[in-house]
């Protein structure tokens, strides 16, 4: 899908979608939970849609509601007696991925992931290190591609990494409770995107599972739980209405609506951010927050520049969300120096794009580049990858006034 925009004064106010990971970790409680609870504020994005999927694969009932399609009613299922008899489609979705997989493990049946060839070259060794040492099976062929699982797995003590992704984590923390042992992850520092976990152990709670920080680097599961059925709403979206929150930062007139001031989601620091970028050239560093890099190097860019640090794990992402930006942001007039763990952003003759732009088959950049093209106009291509995280993108500019025109491929 190509997009075309013409500059254009945006104004008005947008609701914030509901948050994605929320959304996949109330889903997956539910899942988990034998009866029926359900999750309201689920997206027709391809990321909530793999996490339903990958569900129904291993035994529950995901049904949207006809009245209101945003409610999903979920009978959950006991995934240590799944036995799925075809390969379990992520899509695209790491964290889908990366969630499912200790919860695949709890079945002693063998259980195969497929999805996109991009989602089985980013890091999965904590867990084949994880299933070396504990005897279980972790058969991964990125030609095909797909990984095939074997367990059951057990408690016990864990030991992770911090600084690949917290999603790992994650994952054992909706498998562990329903293992019979008590279970503990002492985590390697740096621990990288904490407040993930606080967002997970919050779902976890919701649902009636408990487990608990020891300190800072050691968490405790007890064995021998149960999820229990539940009725949730997901709150609004920090890491998606970045995107529209940024608007006002080039001279639009937007507001954002639905968004709770007292939420977990470590993206809001944005908001923090936002106001060090619009006056003047700051050193951010994003190692708790790496979704939001490209959106802040686009305001950078338009703005004074900065510095970001702690940008390792954008190479890992979508795409090489680094590289893509510095790359994207070259057409704008804009030097981008990408080191090993630094992003300087230096607008050095910001002007409209000189060339067509690329979304790199990324949600995020795609979004990113798009906030700049409703100030300087321009084109992109490959833009349908929003479908991945917030399909009524498009629609929600021309909302506010964008002026764009839309081609499919």
């Amino acid at each position: 899908m190509t997009v075309t925009f013409t500059p254009a004064h945006l104004s008005g106010a947008v609701k914030a979608p509901p948050s994605k990971s929320m959304g996949h970790r109330m889903l997956i409680c539910a899942g988990l939970a034998e009866g029926q609870s359900t999750v309201t504020g689920i997206s027709h994005s391809q990321d909530m849609l793999a996490t339903m999927e990958l569900l129904s694969g291993l035994g529950a009932v995901c049904a949207r509601r006809e009245i209101d399609d945003t409610v999903v009613e979920v009978q959950g299922t006991d995934p240590t007696r799944a036995a799925p008899q075809v390969p379990l489609n992520c899509r695209e979705c790491g964290s889908t991925l990366r969630f499912f997989i200790p919860i695949c493990l709890l079945s002693d049946k063998p259980v195969t992931l497929t999805g996109a060839s991009r989602l089985f070259e980013r890091p999965l060794n904590v867990y084949k290190d994880l299933c070396r040492d504990r005897g279980l099976t972790f058969d991964l062929d990125t030609v095909t591609p797909k990984l095939t699982l074997g367990g059951p797995l057990r408690g016990g003590h864990f030991t992770l990494r911090g600084d690949v992704s917290s999603q790992f984590i994650t994952g054992l923390l909706f498998a562990l409770p329903l293992c019979a042992e008590d279970s503990i992850l002492s985590i390697l520092p740096p621990l990288e995107s904490r407040p993930y976990l606080d967002l997970t152990l919050s779902a976890l709670a919701l649902y009636g599972i408990k487990a608990e920080w020891l300190d800072d680097l050691t968490l405790r599961i007890p064995g021998g739980q149960r999820y229990q059925v539940t009725n949730a709403i997901v709150e609004g979206d920090y890491s998606n209405t970045a995107f529209f929150h940024a608007l006002p930062l080039l001279g639009h007139d937007v507001t954002v609506t639905g968004l709770r001031d007292d939420s977990l989601q470590g993206d809001r620091v944005y908001r923090d951010f936002y106001p060090l970028l619009h006056h003047g050239r700051p050193t951010l560093d994003i190692s708790d927050c790496p979704d939001l890099g490209p959106v802040l190097m686009a305001v950078a860019a338009a703005k004074q520049g900065a510095t970001f640090t702690g940008t390792r794990r954008l190479r890992i992402k979508e795409s090489d969300r680094a590289a893509a930006m510095a790359e994207e942001l070259a057409k704008f007039g804009v030097s981008v120096t990408v080191e090993e763990d630094t992003v300087t952003v230096d607008p050095v003759n910001f002007h409209a794009p000189d060339a067509v732009l690329c979304g790199h088959n990324d949600h995020r950049i795609i979004m990113a580049l798009c906030t700049l093209l409703t100030l300087t106009g321009g084109i992109i291509q490959g833009a349908e990858a929003v479908s991945k995280s917030l399909p009524d993108y498009f629609d929600l500019l021309v909302s506010l006034g964008a002026d764009i025109t839309v081609a499919e491929s």
